[in-house]
């Protein structure tokens, strides 16, 4: 079948072309909400700025495909092949993706708005700057992927892989990255407020001035941290691992740290100003000059630690050992 068969056939009201060869099609501009594409071939054909919306393209070869601009709003895409397709700018929102290859394919501008992309396969992808807001990308395989700049606010990243992914600029307030690894990761200066990252991998990372205010991060792994100046105020750290991190400066106020190891840690002119740190461990940790007016250290191991300068006013120390 070619272009001009498919256009003829859906102006008269066909709608069913499953399994159709429509490989190297040229479909510019073309109308053809509604159809249904579910097994065909359409590698390598041009769909720029193609009218998709609500079609179905289950297990649909798209390989090499250029889509640049297409409405793909509603479309059923699960398990087709995208690979190296071109997705510049074009709106997926609502779409569904699960399990959809799209490995070394660009999404530079995509709008991807409450999109599931469970399970796929987005190594490598090229999706700086879309908008991503509340996607599921949940075991989807991130590792090399360009995030730059990408929104990525009340995404839920759940067991996603983002070895090695780009992150500068990326928005992650209020996203779920429970249980990922993420060792070594950058996260400098970015946005992750209110951000669900319990029992996270995050030995050897940056968060350099990160915005983490209220953020889940029980039993958390920061151990060898750089958290400087990182905002944690009213955060869950219940159980987290803080061995050897460097929090100078870094606003505690108001978290919750209750048997948090913060053994060896720097907290020097840290603000620890209301924080709970019941039974947490703070053997050898540096808390020069740092505020603990108000902060609860009830059973807390300060064993060795330097508390020169600090504020104690108002702070609960019964059974500490110091």
């Amino acid at each position: 079948m070619d272009s001009h068969d498919l256009l003829q056939r859906y102006a008269i009201g066909d709608r069913n072309f499953q399994g159709a060869d429509l490989t190297a099609a040229n479909l510019v501009e073309a109308h053809l909400t509604q159809a249904n594409f579910s097994g065909a071939s359409l590698q390598e054909a041009t769909l720029a700025r193609a009218h998709l919306e609500r079609c179905f393209l289950h297990e649909a070869n798209l390989k090499g495909a250029m889509l640049l601009g297409a409405d793909l709003r509603y479309v059923k895409l699960q398990g087709a092949q995208l690979q190296a397709a071109d997705l510049t700018k074009v709106n997926l929102k609502g779409a569904q993706l699960a399990k959809v290859n799209l490995q070394g394919a660009r999404l530079s501008g995509a709008v991807l708005k409450w999109v599931s992309l469970f399970r796929a396969n987005l190594t490598q992808v090229n999706l700086c700057g879309a908008n991503l807001n509340g996607i599921n990308l949940r075991s989807a395989n991130l590792a090399g992927a360009n995030l730059n700049w990408t929104n990525l606010n009340g995404a839920r990243l759940s067991g996603a892989n983002l070895r090695g992914a780009q992150l500068t600029g990326v928005k992650l307030a209020g996203a779920w990255l429970n249980g990922l690894n993420l060792t070594t990761s950058e996260w400098n200066g970015l946005d992750l407020n209110q951000i669900k990252c319990n029992g996270a991998q995050l030995q050897d990372s940056q968060f350099v001035g990160t915005n983490l205010h209220s953020a889940q991060l029980r039993l958390s792994n920061f151990t060898n941290a750089n958290l400087k100046q990182a905002d944690l105020s009213e955060s869950n750290l219940r159980g987290s691992q803080f061995s050897q991190a460097d929090l100078q400066r870094a606003d505690l106020q108001e978290s919750n740290l209750t048997r948090a190891n913060l053994s060896n840690t720097n907290l020097t002119l840290a603000n620890l100003r209301g924080a709970d740190l019941r039974e947490a461990n703070l053997r050898g940790a540096s808390l020069l000059g740092a505020n603990l007016d108000g902060a609860c250290l009830q059973g807390t191991d300060l064993r060795g630690a330097n508390l020169q300068d600090a504020r104690l006013q108002g702070a609960k120390l019964q059974t500490a050992l110091l």
